[in-house]
């Protein structure tokens, strides 16, 4: 894939004049101002801008500075009549990499844009490889020591540092997009990006735009030329989430870039070359899609090389005081509030719930309990609401003795008895006489045991 170069000139000729003798070396760009140039940058992946001083009633340098404030801001090069050292230190204190001077050496420029590009690769290389080796060993993000989740990571040690295409199947909330990230971290790719897209967020129009790209009056509104997903995410990963939305024909493009690793922007039958390593994730079950006849069996076939299932919350259990304490410390930090341990209650109250919505949801519910708790602890009544549905909380005492989050309490019986009434109320939702139905015991006894409890 060729570099992204922006060329930005307020006359006609320079502009057109660069673009014909560059377009061999660069994927060129080209805006007549500030304001159409900042439109292709905030919408475009340009790697290198190459713009005059003068812009008409505009600057080059307010343009310089503006571009510095991207998240990915493109090596500049700035261009002008009026060269002069003053001028050059001007330049590069707002964001320029180098400058040339009009009547433009074309073997110069050509010479000096390449020579930028290949200190922003070296430079990115670096970086990337910093985050590779903080990376190395480490299973980013993903928590949990059940069986389930163990052959998880061992799954994503054996595929990660491979070719192969991934498809990742679970609910909704179990961290799909997490193990995306991770498989593409410990992947050994340090010099591409991960890129993602959800493919049920956009029209079936707009999303072949948005994964092939599209060539400059394509069809109504394509104004400029614009890259896809898939050439963005060259010499990395390509992430499709929801992959099970995607419509008929773009299920047949998808398929030939899986096959001859190429694509076809969207008005143009020029094929282009892409190393991109495709990872896929849904919350359906694709094989049941081809038994209806809404996606293609080959691509199937294709997209699941290596299929990793995610395990639902309510199927390991013992990763939840895990995933607390990792919750509790994340929005403490995040809330500038100290970080404070969840009571039995608590605890037994989210080892009880059947979480419908996964990890996603816990997340929820200990951000809720952050925020809301004033006290040293976080107890039932700090927990969102909807927590307080679930069935009587019932409890390994041997897991709770390990739980680091628990406020310390003897497992006698009296306590035993106490985070029953405990559990039974906020199940019940402090309504006294549907906790002592719970529990089986008159109100007149509950109202006894409270007391005695001093609850």
């Amino acid at each position: 894939m060729l570099p992204t170069l922006l060329i930005v000139d307020d006359e006609r000729a320079t502009r057109e004049g660069l673009r014909s003798a560059l377009e061999e070396e660069f994927d060129v760009y080209t805006a007549s101002g500030v304001e159409e140039a900042l439109t292709i940058l905030k919408s475009e992946p340009i790697q290198l801008l190459l713009t005059d001083l003068r812009l008409g009633g505009d600057s080059g340098m307010d343009l310089l500075e503006m571009a510095q404030k991207l998240p990915e801001p493109p090596v500049s090069l700035i261009m002008t009549a009026y060269g002069s050292v003053d001028t050059a230190v001007e330049a590069m204190r707002r964001g320029a990499w180098h400058f040339v001077t009009k009547p433009l050496n074309l073997d110069e420029v050509e010479m000096l844009l390449k020579r930028a590009l290949r200190g922003r690769t070296l430079e990115t290389e670096n970086r990337q490889l910093v985050t590779q080796v903080k990376q190395a060993h480490k299973i980013d993000k993903l928590i949990g020591k059940s069986p389930a989740m163990n052959r998880v990571f061992d799954l994503i040690r054996q595929v990660a540092p491979t070719r192969a295409t991934i498809l990742i199947e679970g609910e909704s909330g179990t961290g799909k997009e997490v193990v995306a990230n991770t498989l593409h971290h410990l992947s050994g790719r340090p010099v591409g990006k991960m890129v993602t897209v959800n493919c049920a967020a956009l029209s079936p129009q707009l999303l072949e735009s948005e994964l092939f790209g599209h060539e400059k009056g394509a069809f109504t509104g394509a104004a400029q030329k614009r890259i896809g997903r898939f050439e963005q995410a060259d010499g990395g990963t390509l992430f499709l989430d929801e992959i099970g939305e995607i419509d008929a024909p773009t299920q047949v493009k998808l398929l030939r870039m899986l096959s001859e690793r190429t694509i076809e922007r969207v008005g143009s039958n020029t094929p282009i070359k892409v190393d991109v390593r495709v990872i896929t994730a849904t919350n359906k079950n694709l094989l049941s899609l081809v038994e209806q006849g809404t996606f293609r069996e080959d691509l199937y076939f294709r997209l699941n090389v290596v299929k990793l299932e995610m395990p639902p919350l309510r199927t390991r259990r013992e990763d939840i005081v895990l995933l607390a304490n990792s919750f509790l410390g994340e929005f403490a930090k995040e809330n500038d509030r100290p970080k404070k341990p969840l009571t039995d209650g608590a605890m037994q109250l989210l080892l009880s719930y059947p979480w419908p919505g996964n990890v996603r949801e816990l997340r929820t519910a200990i951000e809720h309990g952050v925020v809301m708790s004033n006290d040293p602890v976080i107890d039932v009544r700090h927990l969102p609401q909807f927590l307080h549905s679930a069935p009587i909380p019932k409890i390994d005492a041997p897991l709770l003795l390990k739980n680091p989050l628990v406020a310390p309490a003897d497992f006698n019986l009296h306590a035993l008895e106490s985070n029953a009434i405990r559990g039974a109320l906020a199940a019940a939702g402090d309504n006294r006489t549907r906790a002592a139905e719970l529990l089986g015991i008159s109100r007149r006894t509950l109202q006894r045991k409270l007391k005695e409890f001093n609850f």
